[in-house]
C-alpha cells in the first residue's frame, strides 16, 4: 500500500530544481509575444513571470519541459541547448 503525502502549494519554492532539467531550455526572444500568457498559465513549476509582452523564466525552477514553447502560438519562446 502507497502512503498518500499531501504538500502544500508552493513547498517547491524552498529547493532550487532547475538542476533537474533536461539538457534545453527555453528563450524567450522578446520579438512577436502577443501577451497570450499561455506560457505563464500552462508552466507545470509556475516559474514564468512578467506582463503585458514580456514574460521570463525562472531558471533556478525551469525543469526544460518545453510546454511554453509549445504552445507559444507566435513562437516567441525557443528551445536551446544548455
Amino acid at each position: 500500500m502507497f502512503a498518500k503525502i499531501i504538500l502544500p502549494p508552493a513547498t517547491a519554492l524552498k529547493n532550487k530544481t532547475g538542476s533537474w532539467r533536461v539538457k534545453k531550455r527555453p528563450k524567450f526572444l522578446h520579438q512577436n509575444c502577443n501577451g497570450c500568457r499561455q506560457c505563464y498559465l500552462l508552466c507545470p513549476e509556475g516559474c514564468i513571470s512578467g506582463s503585458k509582452k514580456e514574460y521570463n523564466v525562472d531558471y533556478d525552477y525551469c525543469k526544460g519541459c518545453g510546454i511554453c514553447a509549445d504552445i507559444c502560438p507566435v513562437k516567441d519562446i525557443i528551445m536551446e541547448e544548455e
